[in-house]
């Protein structure tokens, strides 16, 4: 059989932010109801770096009928060396034989279906008058969630920090466009939040950069950066406080370092998550209830995000006669 190879180039041309938002409905939807099967994530830490880790996310789904895995490595320190932070692959298996058909470019799905999945947690979640953005992080996600909220809810203002203000400012220049207004580089990151409607934060922090005592009453926040225990971007104060909500629980429940600390803190027990995206998506569990809910998406991304992703990517290759065929 035929190994069909996906590029970097190709996933950019193949999945567009709106297009892979919509795709995060059917990852979600999907999840909520049960028709996946997806193991806790599989992460194996690295030498010769902080935060440097090799995991793998295997998954079955139903619909799409298909079955594979992410394979990544995390260099977090990459991003300065103007490489993705996200190194891998995505493997794509057909269900009648059992073969693989596709080796897909990971990194490039990561990035920009992580930020899709905000965009649909912020549309079911946000103000709908949520139009005044902040941004804690300036690198790949950075962009990618500029891009995303810009089509869930244009921003009329944006606001930027990080740690480096030359990269914040060169974040700024670089995307510009994207945003449609000037992006304001902040000097710390309470100014950053003050009065915001939308909080994204998307750093590689290991202790909290936000504090819940800077979140404006009915702000919406995506929390993305942090994807292991002994991290969290967020302090406990902004856990207890916010609707809390999930890509996939089981997950949240051993990885989700910010709700971890606010639990072993006694401050929340496991009933403060009140649920998965996908359980609002499908109308069985309310979101934001009031214009002063403080709501919260943690997200630590699934294979069933992967999955969706690949084989959207896969049969439309196929069918325009696009990407590398290997025999295998």
């Amino acid at each position: 059989m035929a190994l069909r190879i996906i590029d970097r180039s190709l996933v950019r041309e193949l999945l567009p932010m709106d297009g892979c938002i919509r795709l995060m409905e059917d990852a979600m939807r999907a999840t909520a109801r049960g028709e996946t099967i997806q193991p806790p994530r599989w992460i194996l830490g690295l030498p010769g770096g902080e935060g440097r880790g090799f995991g793998m996310m295997p998954g079955v789904m139903a619909k799409p009928d298909c079955f594979g895995a992410k394979v990544t490595a995390v260099y977090p320190e990459n991003h300065a060396r103007g490489l993705q932070s996200h190194q891998g692959l995505i493997l794509l298996f057909d269900t009648e034989h059992g073969a693989p058909v596709a080796i897909v470019h990971g990194g490039e799905v990561t990035a920009i279906r992580t930020a899709a999945a905000s965009g649909l947690a912020t549309r079911l979640l946000a103000r709908a008058d949520a139009d005044d953005l902040a941004i804690l992080g300036y690198g790949e996600q950075a962009m990618q969630h500029l891009r995303a909220m810009a089509i869930v809810r244009p921003p009329k203002r944006v606001r930027v920090w990080g740690r480096s203000p030359e990269r914040a400012e060169a974040f700024a220049r670089q995307n510009q466009a994207f945003a449609g207004v000037p992006i304001e580089v902040m000097r710390s990151a309470e100014a950053a939040v003050k009065d915001a409607s939308l909080i994204c934060t998307v750093s590689a922090a290991a202790e909290p950069i936000l504090a819940g005592r800077w979140v404006a009453q009915g702000a919406h926040l995506n929390v993305v950066g942090s994807s292991v225990a002994a991290a969290r971007e967020i302090d406990s104060d902004a856990v207890v406080q916010a609707r809390f909500f999930v890509d996939y629980k089981p997950s949240t429940l051993l990885q989700g370092g910010e709700f971890l600390a606010a639990k072993r803190e006694g401050r929340v027990t496991d009933d403060h998550i009140l649920g998965e995206i996908g359980a609002v998506l499908l109308g069985l569990l309310q979101g934001r209830r009031s214009e002063t809910d403080i709501t919260l998406y943690k997200s630590l991304g699934i294979a069933a995000e992967d999955l969706v992703c690949a084989h959207h990517l896969f049969t439309t290759a196929q069918q325009r006669g696009l990407g590398t065929d290997a025999s295998f």
